[in-house]
């Protein structure tokens, strides 16, 4: 009678795999949307403020899980991986100093600009084209002629090229989500791509609603630079209101994946703990190394949280400088996924 029971409730109600991912997703789209295009300048400030830091820290604790212990025929792809990560955010990182310093003309600063984004192409493609080798059904020979067109991209149109991966960095993360369901919860991709098909109609929807808007006030240095990071000097014949509500948006939906959707689904074990950490595998020495690489990131978190408190805009300056870091470990991770 039990068993009959049970399968007629199953019958009323069939599991809908992901149901519960997708909601979420549309609830924080929603919020973000909303937020973003009613007061875009504050919803920035806050967000930079409350999500930067946890976002970066349980990014690398991801990336930890999926470093395997032992590289293996993937050291030269893990060694080329991590002297692009740090090499070229300190190239990045020299090149915004020295503009703020006034240290060189603009013809220069643009050139070594496009220079080092060549350099990041041909990072991404190389590695790329490795990982392409080490499995026959990737047929990855379109990557070198998209790289050579990007190039060329870079070069006619520097800063409108660096704005560009300003947008598209956000959908890293959703790209990163999808290999993850694709590997742990095969069953919960219908969802979720379902929830992805509304992303261009938020989208839209903010374009619809404040392409015509009047331009947001600039009344100190803060504002410029959040303006300014979403493309409005570049881009003057936009509202600044919708650039910033775009930007915004989607960087909430990028700390809304790092911060809830991956640690659920793609972490072995909660986030503190080192059992889903393959190198911890390998004695007690890693896992100390590991347990003061997982503290030193849980501090620079703690300091970035009292450099906002007490200076908002140098912080955030300094912050979104340093924070080509994350962005380029995401590349190495996302092509070790495909």
């Amino acid at each position: 009678m039990s068993q009959t029971v049970a399968l007629n409730d199953q019958a009323v109600a069939p599991r809908r795999p992901g149901l519960g991912l997708a909601l979420a997703g549309l609830t924080v789209a929603s919020v973000a949307a909303f937020l973003a295009g009613w007061v875009p300048l504050r919803f920035s400030i806050v967000t930079v403020f409350l999500f930067a830091g946890p976002h970066n820290w349980l990014e690398a604790r991801y990336f930890l899980t999926r470093l395997p212990a032992r590289w293996g025929r993937l050291s030269g792809y893990f060694t080329l991986a991590f002297t692009g990560i740090f090499g070229l955010t300190a190239g990045f990182c020299a090149l915004v100093w020295a503009a703020e310093r006034g240290l060189m003309e603009e013809e220069v600063w643009f050139g070594l600009y496009a220079g080092l984004h060549t350099l990041l192409i041909l990072w991404i493609a190389t590695l790329a084209h490795m990982r392409s080798q080490t499995n026959p059904r990737r047929e990855w020979g379109w990557v070198w002629p998209v790289a050579f067109g990007c190039i060329a991209a870079a070069w006619l149109m520097p800063a409108h090229w660096g704005l560009a991966l300003v947008y598209l960095h956000p959908l890293l993360a959703l790209w990163l989500l999808d290999r993850e369901l694709k590997r742990s919860r095969p069953e919960w991709r219908p969802a979720y791509h379902a929830c992805l098909a509304t992303l261009p109609l938020f989208l839209g929807l903010l374009w619809w609603r404040l392409a015509d808007a009047s331009a947001l006030p600039i009344n100190d240095e803060l504002a410029r630079r959040i303006t300014d990071h979403a493309g409005a000097s570049l881009l003057p014949m936009l509202s600044s209101h919708l650039l910033v509500a775009l930007h915004t948006f989607l960087e909430m939906i990028h700390y809304g994946v790092w911060i809830v959707a991956i640690p659920l689904i793609g972490l072995r074990s909660a986030p503190w703990s080192l059992e889903g950490i393959p190198m911890a595998w390998r004695g007690q020495t890693w896992r100390r190394g590991l347990v003061l690489l997982l503290l030193a990131g849980a501090f620079v978190m703690l300091v970035l949280w009292v450099g906002f408190l007490a200076d908002y805009t140098t912080t955030r300056n300094v912050y979104f400088a340093v924070a080509m870091l994350h962005v380029l470990a995401e590349f190495p991770f996302l092509m070790r996924a495909l």
